[in-house]
C-alpha cells in the first residue's frame, strides 16, 4: 500500500508527516514504519514522524516519535511544522489547537511563520552535579513537554557537545527516561545560542524547540536574560520565545515559540 507524506523542517529539525486519520498506518505498525522511514540515505530520512490522527476534543490529535520509534511527548519544531500542514491540507484554520501527550497544544500560522503555546513547563531543578569520569557537571533541568537538561557554557563553538551529551543523556540522575542535554550561551542582552543532543536521535539536531524554550527559561531564572529571547540554533535560525514569570519567580505561564517553517517536499512511499 503506498503512503502518502510531507517533510517539513522547522529551524532544521525535519519530520514525516502523514495524515493518519483513516489509519493507512496501523498502530501496531508505527514503530517499525518510523524506525525504517527516517533512515537518511536508504529513505526519506528525518528526524521523527508525526501522524496527524482524528480528535474529539480539539482540532486533530499526533501521534510523535523520535527517528529510533520511540515516542515523545512533545516537539517544539514538530509542532509548529504540524500546525502548518493541518492549515496547508484544510484540518484546521489559522487559529488550531491539537492534542499531544504533553497536553493541549495552541497554535496560529501566518504564512510560513508558526507561534505555538506550549504546556506550562515543570519539575525545575537548579545545580545538580553530574559526574563524568570524574568531571562535574553542573545543570539546570526543566520539563517543557520532554526533560531537558541545561549545561551553561562561554565557547559553545568547541562543546563536545556528542561525547558529553550522549553521557548525561543517559546518567543514572535521569533515568530511566533520559533526558535531552543542551549546551547553551549568553549572545546578548536577551540572546542565547544552543546546541543540542536530542534523546531518541541519540545525535546533535540542527534545533530543538523544546531546547530552545527551555533554555530560555532556565537561563531567564538564572538571572541571565529577560523574555522575550532570541535564541540561535545550530542550523542558524532563529526562534524566538516568550513567557511569563510568576511574582515568586518560581514558575513559568503563557510559553510560546514561536518561527519560521518549510515545506520541503512530497512524495508517496511504496514501501517503508
Amino acid at each position: 500500500m503506498s503512503i502518502f507524506f510531507t517533510k517539513m523542517s522547522g529551524s532544521g529539525n525535519d519530520f514525516i508527516i502523514v495524515d493518519n486519520r483513516e489509519s493507512v498506518v496501523k498502530n501496531s505498525e508505527k514503530r517499525d514504519f518510523v524506525s525504517k522511514v527516517c533512515i537518511p540515505k536508504v529513505s526519506v530520512g528525518a528526524d521523527g514522524v508525526i501522524f496527524i490522527e482524528s480528535s474529539e476534543k480539539v482540532n486533530f490529535k499526533w501521534d510523535f516519535y523520535n527517528a529510533d520509534g520511540s515516542s515523545a511527548e512533545m516537539c517544539g519544531n514538530g509542532g509548529r511544522c504540524v500546525a502548518r500542514y493541518a492549515y496547508e491540507k484544510n484540518i484546521a484554520s489559522e487559529k488550531m489547537a491539537f492534542e499531544t501527550t504533553a497536553g493541549i497544544i495552541k497554535a496560529e500560522v501566518k504564512g510560513n511563520y508558526v507561534r505555538i503555546k506550549l504546556t506550562n513547563p515543570e519539575n525545575f531543578k537548579k545545580n545538580i552535579d553530574i559526574d563524568l569520569n570524574g568531571k562535574i557537571y553542573q545543570v539546570d533541568s526543566l520539563n517543557t513537554g520532554v526533560p531537558h537538561a541545561i549545561i551553561y557554557t562561554s565557547d559553545i563553538i568547541d562543546e563536545d557537545v556528542l561525547g558529553i551529551g550522549k553521557s548525561v543523556r543517559s546518567h543514572a540522575i535521569f533515568s530511566p527516561a533520559g533526558t535531552n542535554v543542551d549546551f547553551v550561551q549568553k549572545q546578548g542582552p536577551n540572546e542565547l545560542r544552543i546546541r543540542t543532543y536530542e534523546r531518541g536521535i541519540e545525535d546533535e539536531t540542527l534545533a530543538c524547540g523544546t531546547g530552545v524554550v527551555a533554555s530560555a527559561l532556565l537561563a531567564s531564572r538564572a538571572g541571565m536574560i529577560q523574555p522575550p529571547v532570541s535564541v540561535q540554533t545550530q542550523g542558524g535560525e532563529v526562534l524566538k520565545v516568550d513567557f511569563k514569570v510568576t511574582s515568586e519567580g518560581e514558575t513559568f505561564g503563557d510559553v510560546f515559540l514561536e518561527g519560521s517553517t518549510k515545506i520541503v517536499f512530497e512524495g508517496t512511499l511504496v514501501e517503508a
